[in-house]
Formats: structure tokens, sequence, C-alpha cells
């Protein structure tokens, strides 16, 4: 097969003495027997998306390796050392179950060790939302996690955290990658100052612990906690390391662990994904869940960002929740209790993203608050709570199963999710209700909001150039009525500029740039067309709703509601 000589250029750079020769080796071989995978593997440089930079391991310019990965932390060390002249610069580094972790996060240390920066290094793998905590706790200049969330074995990434315990947001992250894209493999220094590296564990432990149990507990009895039954599985992951000492903290001591799932793997022996978002993989844990009769289940993706939530309905019979109904029960309960206790007074606010369910607006308007809406992913709720200092942050979240209790923590956080979650069910249980009862009145009080995300996987220089031209289809050719009912508004997040055609007005988006359109409908549906910012799919989200009165219309709603998402669906051609 024919390779581009740009390609072939990379490839000849890394066969040269700079890289060792394993590295070389691989290349070699698959020069002559996968030509494919030596072109997928250079043909362009990793990237960092929505949630930091995650990649196939491998060698060569477009994978995770030691070299990708010292060539990032060398050019973020040369710009820490730009930004904070003349301070003792600190960094803290996390890692996850996956394959390679603990290597790759020991030569991030020692390059950052190498050009004379002090480095706290977790001695084990830990949760994503520790290291975010960790960061703010040493009072470090930023924060490295290895990991790639849920996506597939093969897989790793780098995220990167800055001083307020937040992900990297524009302009900084291209500053960043600038200085990255102008050094030279050569430029890397790998030979570690280990003086400069210390290894920390339970004193952070405990510290993240206690945090947690004050940020997310609100009032509830002794004895609700104790008849509380939870069943819980770490899916091979970190949260396994947090999860059950946290609950034990605060007073549950019914909980019900997976065993099959409990000993971290990255090889995700017993998931076909391991990511809470899909039905499946909650599978093992539902099972346990109808032997003890649990009153709720949690599992938790691999860096235990995310949460998987299912619970009883008014049948008794187990089911999940999605990502927009678990965030609405946290906020709703969050309100609540602010209320409760005299602390609303509109200096506060909520966050939530352009993609997930518009009933957070309809919390917020309900309580007096704010409500921040960002683009996709937790860097830009953190951006909020750093951006506006006079307001106070109560929670938020998105509708991939992410959620954040208060400041402590400035990314999705599944650890302070499942307490919240277990206080609310504690309580409604202790008064003869349940989670899917609380829901239920908020569908009547609020509007019953349904949503729905398609997800079509699209890999490969091949599958890149598809989602390029489907968002360029439906920009060029925009669509004027869906469902019988007219567009009335369009969001161009790209062009940052949006198009009412009711009254037939042109308006700016404030929000940064970004790879996203959103169309409105007269009925009050929406749908949002992303390519996804860290791995090679592109996502449609619906959002459908209607007003109720009382939870018995619920069931023809419902029924309504999904008619409306499957023509809308059939319409677009996305079956």
């Amino acid at each position: 097969m024919h390779i581009e000589q740009s390609i072939l250029d990379k490839v000849n750079e890394w066969l040269t003495p700079i890289f060792d020769s394993k590295t070389q080796d691989e290349i070699k071989e698959m020069m002559t027997s996968s030509p494919k995978d030596l072109e997928e593997s250079f043909y362009k440089n990793l990237e960092f998306g929505t949630g930091g930079m995650r990649g196939i391991m491998g060698v060569g310019t477009n994978r995770i390796n030691k070299y990708t990965l010292g060539k990032n932390t060398q050019g973020l060390s040369d710009y820490l050392k730009k930004s904070f002249p003349n301070e003792n610069l600190k960094v803290v580094i996390a890692y996850d179950c996956r394959h390679n972790s603990d290597t790759l996060a020991k030569v991030v240390a020692d390059v950052f060790s190498a050009n004379g920066i002090k480095v706290y290094l977790f001695s084990e793998m830990r949760p994503t939302p520790e290291l975010s905590f960790a960061l703010k706790y040493l009072n470090c200049h930023a924060g490295i996690v290895l990991t790639a969330s849920h996506n597939p074995p093969e897989y790793n990434g780098y995220k990167v955290y800055w001083q307020d315990g937040g992900q990297l947001v524009p302009p900084q992250d291209g500053e960043i990658i600038e200085v990255i894209e102008a050094l030279n493999y050569n430029e890397i220094k790998f030979d570690a100052n280990e003086n400069l590296i210390e290894y920390i564990d339970n004193a952070v432990d405990e510290a993240f612990a206690k945090s947690t149990v004050e940020n997310a507990s609100f009032n509830t009895s002794d004895n609700a906690r104790r008849n509380l039954k939870i069943c819980y599985t770490s899916l091979h992951g970190t949260s396994i390391k947090t999860v059950p000492s946290v609950l034990e903290k605060a007073g549950y001591t019914d909980v019900n662990i997976v065993p099959e799932q409990a000993i971290p793997d990255g090889n995700f022996p017993t998931v076909l994904s391991p990511n809470p978002e899909e039905p499946e993989a909650l599978t093992m844990a539902l099972a346990l869940a109808d032997k003890i009769k649990a009153d709720i289940v949690f599992g938790t993706d691999p860096d235990s960002d995310r949460l998987g939530v299912a619970v009883r309905n008014n049948e008794g019979k187990m089911i999940l929740l999605n990502g927009n109904q678990t965030m609405v029960v946290m906020t709703h309960f969050l309100l609540e209790q602010w209320k409760k206790s005299g602390k609303i007074d509109g200096k506060q606010f909520i966050g939530s993203t352009i993609v997930s369910t518009p009933m957070m607006l309809e919390l917020a308007s309900a309580y007096d608050v704010e409500c921040k809406v960002g683009l996709t992913g937790f860097k830009w709720i953190a951006k909020f709570i750093k951006d506006f200092p006079e307001l106070k942050f109560i929670g938020g979240g998105e509708e991939s199963f992410g959620f954040m209790v208060g400041d402590a923590v400035r990314d999705k956080d599944a650890v302070g999710a499942i307490l919240l979650m277990c206080e609310i069910a504690a309580q409604a249980k202790e008064k003869g209700s349940s989670v899917f009862e609380y829901l239920q009145k908020m569908f009547v009080n609020f509007g019953y909001y349904k949503e729905h995300l398609i997800s079509l996987t699209k890999k490969g220089i091949k599958g890149a150039d598809e989602i390029k031209q489907m968002m360029v289809e439906l920009r060029e050719n925009p669509l004027s009525e869906i469902n019988g009912k007219r567009v009335v508004c369009v969001e161009d997040y790209q062009a940052s500029t949006g198009k009412d055609f009711m009254n037939n007005e042109t308006f700016k988006l404030t929000v940064p740039k970004s790879n996203v359109l959103i169309y409105y409908l007269e009925d009050g549906s929406k749908i949002c067309a992303r390519p996804s910012g860290t791995e090679p799919k592109i996502k449609f989200y619906f959002s459908v709703n209607i007003q109720i009165n009382s939870v018995e219309e619920i069931p023809a709603a419902e029924t309504l509601l999904n008619s409306k998402i499957e023509t809308i669906i059939a319409e677009m051609e996305l079956n």
C-alpha cells in the first residue's frame, strides 16, 4: 500500500537512536507485516480532547507510549516554569488500573523530576477525583492522571489538571500544546531525580475520605443508613480503593460488593465495556441485588469518575437510571437541603452542560439559583467555580453519568456522588418511599423530561472523515422541520452563532468554540450532534418533554415521548 511521505518522515525519525531498540524493532515489524497499522500509528499526533488525551497504546505519534507522554510532560514542565517563575514547582500524579498505567506514571514522574519539579506520586492506583482533591490538598501547581476512563483495554490516556483542581481549558490547553509541538523528541529529559519523587498514599486517602463524608452527608439518621442495603461494583477499577471505606465512615454498613468484579484488572474480563453508561456493565450487580434484595445498585468506571445507578421501581423491579435522571435527583436533593438550611440567597449556582437535560434550568428557576451551562466536560463546570468566586457552587453534572457535589473536587466524582445517592435513598426508605418515587414526583412538579443518546462509532482515518462529513451535511443542509415540528432555533458552537427563526434574528454564543450543533423544535424538543473529543464516535442527544399533572399520567406520557424520539431518529436516518 502507498503511505504518504509525511508519515514516512515521522517513521524514519522514530528509527533513529533517540528511540530505544525495542521501539525501533516494533516499527520495523509493522513496516513489513502491517503497513496499515503503521499508517494509523503515525498519520497524526495524539490530540487533547474533551477529557484530555486518550489513545491506543503502542509505538508511534498517534499512540500512547513513553515518548508521546514524555514529550507532553516535557512541554508541560517548560510551561510550568514559564507560568510560575521563581516558585518551587510541585505536581501530583495518579493512575488507574489499566495496563502500563503504573509504568507510564513513573515515566511522567521521571520527566518532571528531571526538570527539577517536585513530584507526589501515588504508590498505587487511585480514583481520578482523588487526584483533583490531592492537587489542592498538597498545594500543587498541576496534576496528571493516567487513565482512559471507560475506553477498551487497549487504550490509555493522560489528563492534565491545574492549580484549581480542574482540568485544562482554553486558551491554556492551546498554549501548552504549542509548547509541546515545538519540542523535538531529543529534548525530553528522561533521567529521573529520584530525590524529587515522593510516594503518597494513606494520608491523602484519609483526607479525601473525610472531605467526601463532610460534603456529601445530609443529616440522615444512623438507623436509616444501617437499613439501606447497597449493592456495589467497581467493574475491576479503582473505586474499590475508596468507595467501601467512605461508605463505612459515613455509617453505611450493609454494602455488598460484586466479588467477581472487585479485583482491579485492565482486561475488564467480566464486561464488554467497563462503562456504567452501558446497561450490560451492571448485569452482575443487578443479579446480586435481586439475590440479596438490595435497595440500590452502584457501578463505577475504571477511574471512578462516572457512576451508574439502579433503583427499584414501584413494582419492586430494579431499573437503571440514566445520567440525566441521577443528575436531577441529586441536584434537587441538594437544593432542598440548602433551602432547609437557609443557605440560598441568590448567590449560588448549579452546573450543567449543553447536551444535558433542560430540566436543570427548571430546577434552578424553582430554587432561585443560577444554572450555568457549559460545553461537554466537567472542566467547564470547574471553570465556572473559578470564574465566579462570588457565587457558591452547590452541585452539578452532565448526562454522561457524572456528578460533582460542592467544590472540594473539581471533576466528576463517583465517590462523592455514590454517598449522596445513598443519603437520598436512605432518607426516602425511612419515609416509606424510594428514589424512584422521588423522581416521579419531580416529573409532576417540573415536567416529564425524556432523554436518549445515539452513539455511532467510526474508527480510523476513514471513520474520522465520515464523522466530519456528517457534521458538514448538518451545517450546509440544515433541517427546517423534524417530526412535523418546525425548527425554531439552531445553535452552531463552532461558528459561535445561533439563529432564531421565529424572529429571524442571529445571536452570538458566549461559550468557547466547539464542534457542536443544537436544533430546538417548537414543541420544546432538543437535538444535539457532537463528535466525541476522546473517542472515535459521533453522538446525537435527544431531549423531549411534556407537562403532567399526576404520577398516574407517567406511563402514557412515556409512551408518547418514546414514540416522538423514535420518529425523530427515523427522520434523521440515524437508525
